[in-house]
Protein backbone atom coordinates (compact mmCIF):
# COMPACT_ATOMS: atom_id res chain seq x y z
CA UNK A 1 0.00 0.00 0.00
CA UNK A 2 2.83 2.39 0.86
CA UNK A 3 4.42 1.65 -2.47
CA UNK A 4 1.18 2.47 -4.31
CA UNK A 5 0.73 5.72 -2.40
CA UNK A 6 4.30 6.68 -3.17
CA UNK A 7 3.66 5.91 -6.84
CA UNK A 8 0.59 8.10 -6.93
CA UNK A 9 2.37 10.97 -5.21
CA UNK A 10 5.27 10.67 -7.62
CA UNK A 11 3.06 10.80 -10.68
CA UNK A 12 1.19 13.76 -9.19
CA UNK A 13 4.48 15.61 -8.86
CA UNK A 14 5.53 14.66 -12.38
CA UNK A 15 2.34 15.69 -14.12
CA UNK A 16 1.74 18.87 -12.17
CA UNK A 17 5.31 19.93 -12.92
CA UNK A 18 4.86 19.22 -16.62
CA UNK A 19 1.51 20.99 -16.77
CA UNK A 20 2.90 23.84 -14.77
CA UNK A 21 5.84 24.08 -17.15
CA UNK A 22 3.42 24.64 -20.02
CA UNK A 23 2.40 28.00 -18.60
CA UNK A 24 4.69 30.57 -20.16
CA UNK A 25 4.94 34.16 -19.05
CA UNK A 26 3.41 36.18 -21.86
CA UNK A 27 5.27 38.77 -23.87
CA UNK A 28 1.89 39.84 -25.18
CA UNK A 29 2.38 42.53 -27.79
CA UNK A 30 -1.38 42.89 -28.26
CA UNK A 31 -1.90 44.88 -25.08
CA UNK A 32 -2.72 42.05 -22.66
CA UNK A 33 -1.17 41.65 -19.24
CA UNK A 34 1.55 39.13 -18.48
CA UNK A 35 -0.77 36.66 -16.76
CA UNK A 36 -2.94 34.71 -19.20
CA UNK A 37 -6.34 33.79 -17.76
CA UNK A 38 -8.58 31.07 -19.21
CA UNK A 39 -11.33 32.31 -21.48
CA UNK A 40 -14.71 32.29 -19.74
CA UNK A 41 -17.69 30.71 -21.46
CA UNK A 42 -20.83 32.80 -21.70
CA UNK A 43 -23.91 31.62 -19.86
CA UNK A 44 -26.26 29.60 -22.04
CA UNK A 45 -29.39 31.46 -23.04
CA UNK A 46 -31.83 28.58 -22.63
CA UNK A 47 -33.39 29.29 -26.04
CA UNK A 48 -35.50 26.62 -27.67
CA UNK A 49 -33.64 23.97 -29.63
CA UNK A 50 -33.24 24.61 -33.37
CA UNK A 51 -35.12 22.44 -35.81
CA UNK A 52 -33.98 18.86 -36.32
CA UNK A 53 -30.71 18.37 -38.24
CA UNK A 54 -28.55 15.38 -39.11
CA UNK A 55 -24.76 15.23 -39.16
CA UNK A 56 -22.05 12.67 -39.85
CA UNK A 57 -18.96 12.39 -37.65
CA UNK A 58 -15.65 10.71 -38.45
CA UNK A 59 -14.51 8.03 -36.02
CA UNK A 60 -11.16 6.23 -36.15
CA UNK A 61 -11.42 2.51 -36.85
CA UNK A 62 -8.60 0.75 -35.00
CA UNK A 63 -9.82 -2.76 -35.80
CA UNK A 64 -12.04 -4.98 -33.69
CA UNK A 65 -9.47 -7.45 -32.36
CA UNK A 66 -8.94 -7.83 -28.62
CA UNK A 67 -12.63 -7.54 -27.79
CA UNK A 68 -13.16 -4.19 -29.51
CA UNK A 69 -16.62 -3.32 -30.76
CA UNK A 70 -17.80 -1.76 -34.01
CA UNK A 71 -16.41 1.79 -33.69
CA UNK A 72 -19.48 3.29 -35.37
CA UNK A 73 -22.12 1.25 -33.55
CA UNK A 74 -21.64 0.42 -29.88
CA UNK A 75 -22.72 1.37 -26.36
CA UNK A 76 -20.90 4.74 -26.45
CA UNK A 77 -22.09 5.77 -29.90
CA UNK A 78 -25.63 4.89 -28.84
CA UNK A 79 -25.22 7.00 -25.69
CA UNK A 80 -23.99 9.96 -27.75
CA UNK A 81 -26.77 9.61 -30.32
CA UNK A 82 -29.49 9.47 -27.69
CA UNK A 83 -28.18 12.41 -25.66
CA UNK A 84 -27.49 14.61 -28.69
CA UNK A 85 -30.92 13.90 -30.15
CA UNK A 86 -32.56 14.72 -26.83
CA UNK A 87 -30.54 17.83 -25.95
CA UNK A 88 -29.67 19.32 -29.35
CA UNK A 89 -32.29 17.83 -31.69
CA UNK A 90 -29.46 16.51 -33.87
CA UNK A 91 -29.18 13.05 -35.36
CA UNK A 92 -25.63 11.68 -35.45
CA UNK A 93 -24.19 9.02 -37.76
CA UNK A 94 -20.59 7.89 -37.24
CA UNK A 95 -18.38 7.23 -40.26
CA UNK A 96 -15.42 4.91 -39.59
CA UNK A 97 -12.04 5.78 -41.14
CA UNK A 98 -9.05 3.49 -40.70
CA UNK A 99 -6.58 4.94 -38.22
CA UNK A 100 -3.79 3.39 -40.26
CA UNK A 101 -4.96 4.64 -43.68
CA UNK A 102 -6.63 7.86 -42.60
CA UNK A 103 -4.84 10.13 -45.09
CA UNK A 104 -5.79 8.08 -48.14
CA UNK A 105 -9.36 7.47 -47.01
CA UNK A 106 -9.92 11.08 -45.96
CA UNK A 107 -8.52 12.27 -49.30
CA UNK A 108 -11.01 10.06 -51.12
CA UNK A 109 -13.93 11.32 -49.03
CA UNK A 110 -12.95 14.96 -49.47
CA UNK A 111 -12.45 14.54 -53.23
CA UNK A 112 -15.91 13.01 -53.57
CA UNK A 113 -17.53 15.71 -51.37
CA UNK A 114 -18.75 12.94 -49.08
CA UNK A 115 -16.53 13.67 -46.07
CA UNK A 116 -18.31 13.68 -42.69
CA UNK A 117 -19.52 16.98 -41.27
CA UNK A 118 -17.00 16.59 -38.45
CA UNK A 119 -13.56 15.32 -39.52
CA UNK A 120 -10.33 14.82 -37.63
CA UNK A 121 -6.70 14.16 -38.49
CA UNK A 122 -3.29 14.45 -36.86
CA UNK A 123 -1.81 15.83 -40.10
CA UNK A 124 -1.59 19.61 -40.20
CA UNK A 125 -0.15 19.35 -43.70
CA UNK A 126 -3.24 17.49 -44.88
CA UNK A 127 -5.47 20.22 -43.50
CA UNK A 128 -3.31 22.86 -45.20
CA UNK A 129 -3.93 21.16 -48.53
CA UNK A 130 -7.68 21.04 -47.99
CA UNK A 131 -7.61 24.69 -46.93
CA UNK A 132 -5.71 25.81 -50.02
CA UNK A 133 -8.09 23.87 -52.26
CA UNK A 134 -11.04 25.67 -50.71
CA UNK A 135 -12.28 22.48 -49.06
CA UNK A 136 -12.76 23.71 -45.47
CA UNK A 137 -15.39 25.84 -43.78
CA UNK A 138 -14.17 28.96 -41.97
CA UNK A 139 -15.07 28.43 -38.31
CA UNK A 140 -13.96 31.85 -37.04
CA UNK A 141 -17.44 33.46 -37.28
CA UNK A 142 -18.90 30.69 -35.12
CA UNK A 143 -16.37 30.47 -32.29
CA UNK A 144 -18.00 32.86 -29.85
CA UNK A 145 -21.57 32.03 -30.78
CA UNK A 146 -21.40 28.24 -31.22
CA UNK A 147 -18.25 27.08 -29.42
CA UNK A 148 -18.17 28.85 -26.03
CA UNK A 149 -17.63 25.66 -24.01
CA UNK A 150 -14.90 24.45 -26.34
CA UNK A 151 -13.15 27.83 -26.19
CA UNK A 152 -13.30 27.86 -22.42
CA UNK A 153 -12.00 24.31 -22.14
CA UNK A 154 -9.09 24.76 -24.54
CA UNK A 155 -8.05 27.94 -22.73
CA UNK A 156 -4.84 29.88 -23.40
CA UNK A 157 -2.18 28.53 -25.77
CA UNK A 158 1.03 27.95 -23.75
CA UNK A 159 3.14 27.89 -26.94
CA UNK A 160 1.80 31.18 -28.30
CA UNK A 161 1.47 33.59 -25.36
CA UNK A 162 -1.43 35.99 -25.52
CA UNK A 163 -3.56 33.73 -27.68
CA UNK A 164 -6.24 31.15 -26.99
CA UNK A 165 -5.58 27.60 -28.14
CA UNK A 166 -8.78 27.59 -30.19
CA UNK A 167 -7.04 30.09 -32.51
CA UNK A 168 -3.81 28.07 -32.87
CA UNK A 169 -4.48 27.34 -36.56
CA UNK A 170 -5.79 30.78 -37.46
CA UNK A 171 -4.66 32.35 -40.75
CA UNK A 172 -2.90 35.44 -39.44
CA UNK A 173 -3.55 37.34 -42.67
CA UNK A 174 -7.28 36.69 -43.04
CA UNK A 175 -8.33 35.73 -39.51
CA UNK A 176 -9.95 32.56 -40.84
CA UNK A 177 -9.93 29.42 -38.68
CA UNK A 178 -10.21 26.26 -40.76
CA UNK A 179 -9.36 23.74 -38.05
CA UNK A 180 -9.20 23.56 -34.26
CA UNK A 181 -6.81 21.43 -32.19
CA UNK A 182 -7.65 19.19 -29.29
CA UNK A 183 -5.98 19.85 -25.95
CA UNK A 184 -3.45 17.37 -24.63
CA UNK A 185 -3.69 16.91 -20.88
CA UNK A 186 -0.18 15.47 -20.76
CA UNK A 187 2.57 15.66 -23.34
CA UNK A 188 4.28 12.28 -22.87
CA UNK A 189 4.74 10.83 -26.33
CA UNK A 190 6.64 7.60 -26.79
CA UNK A 191 8.29 4.90 -24.71
CA UNK A 192 10.58 1.88 -24.95
CA UNK A 193 9.47 -1.41 -23.41
CA UNK A 194 11.14 -4.72 -22.61
CA UNK A 195 10.34 -8.12 -21.13
CA UNK A 196 11.71 -7.81 -17.60
CA UNK A 197 11.04 -11.49 -16.84
CA UNK A 198 13.36 -12.42 -19.72
CA UNK A 199 16.06 -10.12 -18.36
CA UNK A 200 15.64 -11.62 -14.90
CA UNK A 201 16.07 -15.17 -16.23
CA UNK A 202 19.30 -14.10 -17.92
CA UNK A 203 20.55 -12.20 -14.87
CA UNK A 204 20.60 -8.94 -16.84
CA UNK A 205 19.65 -5.50 -15.46
CA UNK A 206 17.27 -3.10 -17.17
CA UNK A 207 19.29 -1.51 -20.02
CA UNK A 208 20.49 2.01 -19.36
CA UNK A 209 22.49 2.55 -22.58
CA UNK A 210 22.01 1.75 -26.25
CA UNK A 211 24.75 -0.87 -26.04
CA UNK A 212 23.11 -2.59 -23.08
CA UNK A 213 19.81 -2.62 -24.98
CA UNK A 214 21.51 -4.17 -27.99
CA UNK A 215 23.27 -6.78 -25.82
CA UNK A 216 19.94 -7.70 -24.21
CA UNK A 217 18.40 -8.32 -27.65
CA UNK A 218 21.37 -10.49 -28.63
CA UNK A 219 20.93 -12.49 -25.42
CA UNK A 220 17.20 -12.90 -26.13
CA UNK A 221 18.01 -14.30 -29.58
CA UNK A 222 20.81 -16.60 -28.50
CA UNK A 223 19.46 -17.89 -25.19
CA UNK A 224 15.64 -17.88 -25.65
CA UNK A 225 14.82 -17.00 -22.01
CA UNK A 226 11.09 -17.38 -22.68
CA UNK A 227 11.49 -20.94 -23.92
CA UNK A 228 9.50 -20.22 -27.07
CA UNK A 229 12.05 -21.79 -29.42
CA UNK A 230 15.10 -19.99 -30.80
CA UNK A 231 13.57 -19.96 -34.28
CA UNK A 232 10.51 -18.13 -32.92
CA UNK A 233 12.11 -15.48 -30.71
CA UNK A 234 11.59 -11.91 -31.95
CA UNK A 235 14.00 -9.79 -29.92
CA UNK A 236 12.56 -6.51 -31.25
CA UNK A 237 9.22 -6.02 -33.03
CA UNK A 238 8.01 -3.07 -35.08
CA UNK A 239 5.88 -2.32 -38.14
CA UNK A 240 6.36 -0.61 -41.50
CA UNK A 241 5.90 2.71 -39.65
CA UNK A 242 9.55 2.56 -38.60
CA UNK A 243 9.99 6.26 -37.87
CA UNK A 244 7.42 5.82 -35.05
CA UNK A 245 8.00 2.25 -33.93
CA UNK A 246 11.73 2.86 -33.51
CA UNK A 247 11.58 6.55 -32.67
CA UNK A 248 13.38 6.70 -29.31
CA UNK A 249 16.26 4.63 -30.70
CA UNK A 250 16.73 6.42 -34.03
CA UNK A 251 16.22 9.93 -32.69
CA UNK A 252 18.90 9.45 -30.04
CA UNK A 253 21.40 9.65 -32.90
CA UNK A 254 20.26 13.16 -33.96
CA UNK A 255 22.77 15.92 -33.26
CA UNK A 256 21.64 17.23 -29.83
CA UNK A 257 23.19 20.63 -30.54
CA UNK A 258 21.04 21.25 -33.62
CA UNK A 259 19.29 24.61 -33.38
CA UNK A 260 15.52 24.83 -33.12
CA UNK A 261 15.54 26.77 -36.37
CA UNK A 262 17.35 24.04 -38.32
CA UNK A 263 15.32 21.32 -36.65
CA UNK A 264 12.02 23.02 -37.54
CA UNK A 265 12.94 23.91 -41.11
CA UNK A 266 14.17 20.42 -41.96
CA UNK A 267 11.31 18.50 -40.37
CA UNK A 268 9.10 17.45 -43.27
CA UNK A 269 5.61 15.95 -42.73
CA UNK A 270 6.67 15.17 -39.15
CA UNK A 271 9.63 13.13 -40.41
CA UNK A 272 13.17 13.77 -39.18
CA UNK A 273 14.98 11.98 -42.02
CA UNK A 274 17.01 15.07 -42.93
CA UNK A 275 18.25 15.94 -39.44
CA UNK A 276 22.00 15.35 -38.89
CA UNK A 277 22.55 11.94 -37.27
CA UNK A 278 19.17 10.43 -38.14
CA UNK A 279 20.78 8.34 -40.88
CA UNK A 280 23.11 6.77 -38.33
CA UNK A 281 20.16 5.76 -36.22
CA UNK A 282 18.68 3.95 -39.22
CA UNK A 283 22.08 2.36 -39.85
CA UNK A 284 21.96 0.94 -36.32
CA UNK A 285 18.56 -0.58 -37.09
CA UNK A 286 20.07 -2.03 -40.26
CA UNK A 287 22.75 -3.70 -38.13
CA UNK A 288 20.08 -5.11 -35.80
CA UNK A 289 18.05 -6.42 -38.72
CA UNK A 290 20.98 -8.12 -40.41
CA UNK A 291 21.88 -9.81 -37.12
CA UNK A 292 18.38 -11.25 -36.81
CA UNK A 293 17.29 -9.05 -33.92
CA UNK A 294 14.24 -7.57 -35.72
CA UNK A 295 11.25 -9.51 -37.04
CA UNK A 296 12.04 -10.06 -40.72
CA UNK A 297 8.36 -9.62 -41.63
CA UNK A 298 8.00 -6.13 -40.14
CA UNK A 299 7.80 -4.35 -43.52
CA UNK A 300 4.58 -6.25 -44.28
CA UNK A 301 2.85 -4.98 -41.13
CA UNK A 302 0.73 -2.03 -42.25
CA UNK A 303 -0.89 -1.67 -38.83
CA UNK A 304 -0.20 -2.90 -35.29
CA UNK A 305 -2.12 -6.18 -35.49
CA UNK A 306 0.69 -8.60 -36.32
CA UNK A 307 3.22 -6.89 -34.07
CA UNK A 308 0.66 -6.85 -31.24
CA UNK A 309 0.05 -10.57 -31.69
CA UNK A 310 3.76 -11.33 -31.35
CA UNK A 311 3.81 -9.43 -28.06
CA UNK A 312 0.65 -11.12 -26.79
CA UNK A 313 1.92 -14.58 -27.78
CA UNK A 314 5.02 -14.02 -25.68
CA UNK A 315 7.65 -14.28 -28.43
CA UNK A 316 8.67 -10.59 -28.60
CA UNK A 317 11.30 -9.20 -26.26
CA UNK A 318 11.14 -5.44 -26.77
CA UNK A 319 9.28 -2.73 -28.67
CA UNK A 320 8.77 1.02 -28.93
CA UNK A 321 5.33 2.64 -29.05
CA UNK A 322 3.03 5.16 -27.34
CA UNK A 323 4.30 5.85 -23.83
CA UNK A 324 1.44 3.84 -22.26
CA UNK A 325 0.72 1.34 -25.04
CA UNK A 326 1.29 -1.97 -23.21
CA UNK A 327 -0.90 -0.89 -20.30
CA UNK A 328 -3.96 0.28 -22.22
CA UNK A 329 -7.14 -1.74 -21.84
CA UNK A 330 -7.14 -2.03 -25.62
CA UNK A 331 -5.21 -3.50 -27.36
CA UNK A 332 -4.49 -5.13 -23.98
CA UNK A 333 -0.88 -6.10 -24.68
CA UNK A 334 0.16 -6.87 -21.09
CA UNK A 335 -3.23 -8.28 -20.14
CA UNK A 336 -3.34 -10.73 -23.05
CA UNK A 337 0.34 -11.59 -22.68
CA UNK A 338 -0.16 -12.56 -19.04
CA UNK A 339 -3.06 -14.79 -20.00
CA UNK A 340 -0.60 -16.73 -22.16
CA UNK A 341 2.46 -16.28 -19.92
CA UNK A 342 1.30 -15.54 -16.32
CA UNK A 343 4.76 -14.55 -15.06
CA UNK A 344 5.44 -12.15 -17.95
CA UNK A 345 6.41 -8.54 -17.22
CA UNK A 346 6.61 -5.60 -19.62
CA UNK A 347 8.37 -2.56 -18.19
CA UNK A 348 9.43 0.82 -19.49
CA UNK A 349 13.12 1.65 -19.93
CA UNK A 350 14.99 4.79 -20.96
CA UNK A 351 18.34 3.65 -22.38
CA UNK A 352 19.03 5.68 -25.53
CA UNK A 353 21.57 8.40 -24.82
CA UNK A 354 22.48 11.03 -27.40
CA UNK A 355 25.98 12.36 -28.11
CA UNK A 356 25.76 14.48 -24.94
CA UNK A 357 24.90 11.45 -22.82
CA UNK A 358 21.28 12.58 -22.35
CA UNK A 359 18.22 10.41 -22.97
CA UNK A 360 16.45 13.18 -24.83
CA UNK A 361 13.13 12.42 -26.49
CA UNK A 362 10.28 14.29 -28.14
CA UNK A 363 7.25 15.55 -26.25
CA UNK A 364 3.89 16.25 -27.78
CA UNK A 365 2.70 19.76 -28.45
CA UNK A 366 -0.19 20.75 -26.17
CA UNK A 367 -2.26 20.90 -29.39
CA UNK A 368 -3.35 17.41 -30.38
CA UNK A 369 -5.55 16.04 -33.14
CA UNK A 370 -7.14 18.68 -35.38
CA UNK A 371 -10.83 18.64 -36.25
CA UNK A 372 -12.54 20.54 -39.04
CA UNK A 373 -15.76 20.91 -41.00
CA UNK A 374 -15.56 20.41 -44.79
CA UNK A 375 -16.86 23.21 -46.99
CA UNK A 376 -19.19 20.63 -48.53
CA UNK A 377 -21.06 20.27 -45.23
CA UNK A 378 -24.69 21.30 -45.34
CA UNK A 379 -24.82 21.37 -41.53
CA UNK A 380 -21.93 23.52 -40.33
CA UNK A 381 -23.85 25.00 -37.41
CA UNK A 382 -25.18 21.61 -36.28
CA UNK A 383 -21.66 20.15 -36.51
CA UNK A 384 -20.31 22.91 -34.28
CA UNK A 385 -23.15 22.60 -31.80
CA UNK A 386 -22.26 18.91 -31.54
CA UNK A 387 -18.56 19.69 -30.95
CA UNK A 388 -19.46 22.22 -28.29
CA UNK A 389 -21.79 19.68 -26.62
CA UNK A 390 -18.91 17.20 -26.45
CA UNK A 391 -16.79 19.90 -24.81
CA UNK A 392 -19.10 20.20 -21.81
CA UNK A 393 -17.43 18.56 -18.82
CA UNK A 394 -20.29 16.23 -17.93
CA UNK A 395 -20.41 14.77 -21.44
CA UNK A 396 -16.71 14.23 -22.08
CA UNK A 397 -16.23 13.05 -18.49
CA UNK A 398 -18.75 10.23 -18.88
CA UNK A 399 -17.24 9.20 -22.20
CA UNK A 400 -13.76 9.16 -20.65
CA UNK A 401 -14.55 7.07 -17.56
CA UNK A 402 -17.83 5.31 -18.38
CA UNK A 403 -20.07 3.73 -15.76
CA UNK A 404 -19.04 3.26 -12.13
CA UNK A 405 -18.64 -0.40 -11.33
CA UNK A 406 -18.26 -1.28 -15.02
CA UNK A 407 -15.36 0.74 -16.43
CA UNK A 408 -14.21 2.48 -13.26
CA UNK A 409 -14.48 2.49 -9.49
CA UNK A 410 -14.05 5.49 -7.20
CA UNK A 411 -11.04 5.55 -4.86
CA UNK A 412 -10.91 8.56 -2.52
CA UNK A 413 -12.97 10.54 -5.01
CA UNK A 414 -10.76 9.63 -7.97
CA UNK A 415 -11.92 7.31 -10.78
CA UNK A 416 -9.80 4.16 -11.13
CA UNK A 417 -10.24 2.43 -14.47
CA UNK A 418 -11.15 -1.25 -14.37
CA UNK A 419 -11.11 -3.61 -17.32
CA UNK A 420 -14.46 -3.83 -19.07
CA UNK A 421 -15.71 -6.60 -21.28
CA UNK A 422 -18.47 -6.91 -23.84
CA UNK A 423 -20.41 -3.96 -25.19
CA UNK A 424 -18.97 -1.40 -22.73
CA UNK A 425 -15.31 -1.94 -23.55
CA UNK A 426 -13.61 1.25 -24.75
CA UNK A 427 -12.07 0.88 -28.20
CA UNK A 428 -9.48 3.57 -27.46
CA UNK A 429 -7.91 4.80 -24.23
CA UNK A 430 -10.48 6.97 -22.42
CA UNK A 431 -12.59 6.90 -25.61
CA UNK A 432 -10.25 9.44 -27.17
CA UNK A 433 -11.77 8.82 -30.61
CA UNK A 434 -15.12 10.17 -29.42
CA UNK A 435 -13.89 12.99 -27.15
CA UNK A 436 -12.10 14.67 -30.02
CA UNK A 437 -11.29 17.91 -28.19
CA UNK A 438 -9.22 16.26 -25.45
CA UNK A 439 -6.30 13.87 -25.32
CA UNK A 440 -5.75 12.56 -21.81
CA UNK A 441 -7.98 12.26 -18.76
CA UNK A 442 -9.58 15.34 -17.20
CA UNK A 443 -11.47 14.90 -13.93
CA UNK A 444 -11.77 18.54 -12.95
CA UNK A 445 -8.48 19.94 -11.67
CA UNK A 446 -4.76 19.34 -12.15
CA UNK A 447 -4.09 17.60 -8.84
CA UNK A 448 -6.97 15.19 -9.35
CA UNK A 449 -5.91 14.67 -12.96
CA UNK A 450 -2.48 13.59 -11.79
CA UNK A 451 -3.91 11.07 -9.34
CA UNK A 452 -6.45 9.87 -11.88
CA UNK A 453 -3.76 9.16 -14.45
CA UNK A 454 -2.14 6.67 -12.11
CA UNK A 455 -5.53 5.00 -11.69
CA UNK A 456 -6.65 5.22 -15.32
CA UNK A 457 -5.18 1.90 -16.45
CA UNK A 458 -6.10 -1.67 -15.49
CA UNK A 459 -2.55 -2.28 -14.21
CA UNK A 460 -0.52 -1.42 -11.10
CA UNK A 461 0.04 2.36 -10.77
CA UNK A 462 3.81 1.77 -10.45
CA UNK A 463 3.97 0.76 -14.11
CA UNK A 464 2.28 3.97 -15.22
CA UNK A 465 4.49 6.10 -12.97
CA UNK A 466 7.64 4.64 -14.46
CA UNK A 467 6.41 4.80 -18.05
CA UNK A 468 5.39 8.44 -17.66
CA UNK A 469 8.63 9.36 -15.95
CA UNK A 470 10.72 7.65 -18.64
CA UNK A 471 8.72 9.23 -21.48
CA UNK A 472 9.05 12.77 -20.13
CA UNK A 473 12.59 12.64 -18.75
CA UNK A 474 14.83 15.04 -20.70
CA UNK A 475 11.85 15.78 -22.96
CA UNK A 476 12.20 18.10 -25.91
CA UNK A 477 9.16 20.34 -26.24
CA UNK A 478 7.50 20.65 -29.62
CA UNK A 479 8.64 23.66 -31.65
CA UNK A 480 5.71 25.89 -32.56
CA UNK A 481 6.19 28.62 -35.17
CA UNK A 482 2.90 30.47 -35.75
CA UNK A 483 3.00 30.72 -39.54
CA UNK A 484 0.73 29.45 -42.32
CA UNK A 485 2.29 26.70 -44.45
CA UNK A 486 0.92 25.36 -47.72
CA UNK A 487 3.62 23.50 -49.63
CA UNK A 488 3.33 20.15 -47.85
CA UNK A 489 -0.38 19.64 -48.38
CA UNK A 490 -0.42 18.13 -51.86
CA UNK A 491 2.69 16.04 -51.17
CA UNK A 492 1.75 14.63 -47.78
CA UNK A 493 0.60 11.14 -48.75
CA UNK A 494 3.32 10.72 -51.37
CA UNK A 495 6.03 11.66 -48.89
CA UNK A 496 4.60 9.40 -46.19
CA UNK A 497 4.51 6.45 -48.59
CA UNK A 498 7.94 7.12 -50.05
CA UNK A 499 9.32 7.70 -46.57
CA UNK A 500 8.03 4.32 -45.35
CA UNK A 501 9.54 2.69 -48.44
CA UNK A 502 12.86 4.48 -47.89
CA UNK A 503 13.02 3.35 -44.27
CA UNK A 504 12.10 -0.28 -45.02
CA UNK A 505 14.61 -0.60 -47.85
CA UNK A 506 17.35 1.00 -45.75
CA UNK A 507 16.76 -1.20 -42.70
CA UNK A 508 16.65 -4.40 -44.75
CA UNK A 509 19.55 -3.57 -47.11
CA UNK A 510 22.81 -5.48 -46.95
CA UNK A 511 25.18 -3.50 -44.70
CA UNK A 512 27.52 -2.72 -47.59
CA UNK A 513 24.59 -1.28 -49.59
CA UNK A 514 23.13 0.85 -46.81
CA UNK A 515 24.66 4.20 -47.83
CA UNK A 516 23.71 3.74 -51.47
CA UNK A 517 20.12 2.80 -50.64
CA UNK A 518 19.66 5.59 -48.09
CA UNK A 519 21.23 8.34 -50.18
CA UNK A 520 19.25 7.40 -53.29
CA UNK A 521 16.04 7.26 -51.29
CA UNK A 522 16.64 10.68 -49.73
CA UNK A 523 17.39 12.17 -53.13
CA UNK A 524 14.09 10.81 -54.47
CA UNK A 525 12.25 11.99 -51.34
CA UNK A 526 13.58 15.52 -51.77
CA UNK A 527 12.58 15.52 -55.44
CA UNK A 528 9.08 14.30 -54.55
CA UNK A 529 8.19 17.53 -52.75
CA UNK A 530 10.33 17.55 -49.60
CA UNK A 531 12.74 20.18 -50.97
CA UNK A 532 9.86 22.50 -51.85
CA UNK A 533 8.54 22.12 -48.31
CA UNK A 534 11.95 22.88 -46.81
CA UNK A 535 12.29 25.99 -48.97
CA UNK A 536 8.89 27.26 -47.83
CA UNK A 537 9.64 26.57 -44.16
CA UNK A 538 12.98 28.39 -44.43
CA UNK A 539 11.33 31.43 -46.00
CA UNK A 540 8.50 31.46 -43.45
CA UNK A 541 10.95 31.18 -40.58
CA UNK A 542 12.89 34.18 -41.89
CA UNK A 543 9.63 36.15 -42.11
CA UNK A 544 8.73 35.13 -38.58
CA UNK A 545 12.15 36.17 -37.23
CA UNK A 546 11.85 39.51 -39.01
CA UNK A 547 8.41 40.11 -37.51
CA UNK A 548 9.81 39.58 -34.00
CA UNK A 549 12.41 42.29 -34.60
CA UNK A 550 9.87 44.84 -35.86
Amino acid sequence: MKKKLLSILLICTLIVSVLGGCGTKSDNKDGGNDKTEPTKAPVESGDDKPEYAEITVEIFDRGTDGGKTDPANNFYTDWIKEKVKEELNIGVTFVPVSRWEETEQLNNLMAANTAPDVCLTYSGDLIANYRDLGGLADLAPYIDSHLPDLKAFLGPDPAVPGHDLIYRNMDTETGAVYSIPARRMNVAQIGTFIRKDWLDKLGLPLPTTTEEFYEALVAFKEQDPGGVGKDKVVPFTMTSDIRWRAATLIESFIDPNLSDKDRWINTVVDRYYLLPGYKEGVRFLNKMYNEGLIDNQFALYKDDTDSDNLIKMGVAGAFIHNWDQPYRETPGLLKDLQENVPEAEIVSIDPFQNANGVTEKSLYDVAGVNFFVPASSKNVEAALRYINWLSKFENRYFLQIGEEGVTHEMVDGIPKIIAAEGEKIMNSQQNIDYTIMINGLDVGDEEKNAKALAFSYPVEPDLIVKAYEDATRNGRSAIVIPVILSAAGSYTQTLIDKGNELMAKSVTAAPEDFDKVWDAGIEEWLASGAQEIIDERAAKYEEYEASLNN
